[in-house]
């Protein structure tokens, strides 16, 4: 009898390495006319594989030097399930050693032209001097056959192929966008409960996310995390409030009276709740969660479900985000983030300082403290406003200096569009409410800024992260076939 070996599809890790391609292109007739030559292009190829951050698996796919190797060539590169290649363009290449390459590939590529000289020795150049330097001579060619085709036209990266700082940072750009691509497409999501009340903006179709990002969205049950919570011992308890204790501070409350000092029985109910979805997190093998669930008074759902914000908050910081308020759209703003390591922290809008010209932004939870300026604090509170319970609340501002935000709305016809902005975070007091908030400072203007944002239709949350990315992100918007509107440009 055959044997056959089944397929094992049981997920065994979710969010693996992403993996980037590289792969040479020349042209055959130069090698016998100009000897070492090959040698030569196959230097430059590792010398390149060598920029490449560890954060990827790399993998090399040698040199192609005429059409008919490009059509072996693209069979290997299918199968190898990349993310993104880069196209070393080592020297002439005719596009007929790509054009098959361009054509078949739904994946980013990205031309790389690093000659590795800054100028060429002309007192003392030769044909061959300038073969192993000719390395934008085929860009034109490449991208102009890529618009015949009716392709993506690719990126690229052009500079010298030695000590170039910006060579290097766009190569991490690049490779940190097949991170964010891979992981987007390797997710699983899990979402419990339903929309706060009647935030029609939150709304959302499942499906929609699997047809522009590849991942799954998995329906979780509340009591399930219930069940979790009760299963949770003492010694785990204590271990959890230990580290607790150990991220934020507990100061005094200032002048909220709905605040308190943290109080031991928030603490523990915080404490319980991080290590059940802790639990809950690793048992249903997701990536990220948005969550919103009333439960009945005094019930056990309502106290889990509205204790989540210091158990989010240290969760995703370890990267897997969360999102409150069932905020599908931006949980997917917070990983991309998270994947970009620029943060990504829940936020909305909050009052305006018209003085001085910046708007506080922030919420309730959860919130990123891996991006927090000092220590995060806790907080008890005796309420939590506009929603059930009360209990611990997570208080801290970003890191000064530049963040971008990220908002993710679904539009009339049935896509997705990103709304982006770029700013700083500026040094000052912050109310102490137990809830995050940043001073952000945007050009021209406060008000200016506000009515540019708002016009472009984001929902009302955001991910907020650190540095300024607007550029990346438009990139991978581009990637995933999405608009992206850069509301600072």
């Amino acid at each position: 009898m055959k044997v056959v070996k089944k397929v094992d599809y049981s997920i065994t890790n979710v969010d693996l390495k992403p993996k980037v391609g590289v792969i040479g292109v020349g042209h055959h007739i130069y090698w016998d006319q100009f000897p070492g030559l090959l040698d030569e292009m196959y230097k430059k190829i590792d010398s390149f594989i060598e920029k490449i951050p560890d954060f990827v698996d790399v993998a090399d796919f040698g040199l192609v030097d005429d059409a008919e190797k490009a059509y072996q060539a693209v069979k290997t590169l299918t199968a190898s399930n990349l993310d993104l290649l880069f196209c070393d363009m080592v020297t002439y290449a005719t596009s007929g050693t790509f054009s098959v390459i361009m054509k078949t590939l739904n994946i980013p590529i990205v031309l790389v032209a690093l000659q590795p000289l800054g100028a060429l020795d002309y007192a003392n150049a030769s044909t061959y001097m300038q073969l192993c330097n000719d390395d934008i001579c085929s860009l034109p060619e490449f991208t102009g056959v890529a618009s015949r085709m009716g392709v993506r036209i690719p990126d690229t990266i052009i500079g010298t192929l030695h000590n170039d700082t910006e060579v290097d940072k766009r190569i991490e750009e690049y490779c940190g966008i097949a991170r964010v691509l891979h992981g987007l497409k390797n997710a699983h999501f899990g979402h419990i409960g339903h929309s706060l009340n009647a935030m029609l903006d939150m709304h959302f179709d499942p499906t929609m996310f699997t047809t522009y990002f590849g991942c799954h969205i998995k329906a979780c049950e509340a009591n399930e995390l219930v069940s979790s919570y009760e299963q949770v011992t003492d010694t785990e308890i204590d271990i959890a409030k230990k580290k607790i204790l150990e991220f934020f501070n507990t100061p005094d409350p200032v002048s909220d009276p709905i605040s308190m000092k943290l109080q031991d029985a928030d603490l523990y109910v915080s404490a319980r709740v991080y290590v059940a979805l802790d639990k809950f997190i690793k048992k249903n093998k997701i990536n990220g969660l948005a969550y919103y669930y009333d439960g009945m008074p005094e019930s056990s759902e309502r106290l889990v479900l509205t204790n989540l914000a210091v158990g989010n908050s240290l969760l995703t910081a370890e990267n897997i985000p969360m999102c409150g308020e069932s905020d599908l759209k931006t949980l997917i703003a917070l990983f991309i983030m998270d994947r970009l390591s620029i943060g990504g922290s829940f936020a909305e809008l909050h009052p305006v300082d018209f003085g001085e010209d910046f708007v506080l932004v922030g919420h309730d939870g959860p919130h990123n403290i891996s991006i927090a300026d000092g220590k995060p604090v806790l907080r008890s509170l005796r309420k939590f406003h506009g929603k059930p319970g009360s209990g611990a609340g997570v208080e801290f501002k970003i890191k000064t200096g530049p963040i971008t935000m990220l908002s993710i709305n679904s539009t009339y016809d049935g896509r997705f569009k990103f709304v982006i902005a770029e700013g700083e975070s500026v040094a000052g007091v912050i109310p102490a409410t137990g809830n995050t908030n940043t001073r952000g400072k945007f050009k021209p203007d406060v008000r200016t800024f506000l009515n540019r944002w708002v016009k472009e239709a984001p929902t009302h949350h955001f991910a907020l992260g650190i540095g300024h990315h607007a550029s990346t992100i438009v990139k991978i918007a581009r990637y995933l076939g999405i608009e992206a509107v850069v509301v600072t440009d």
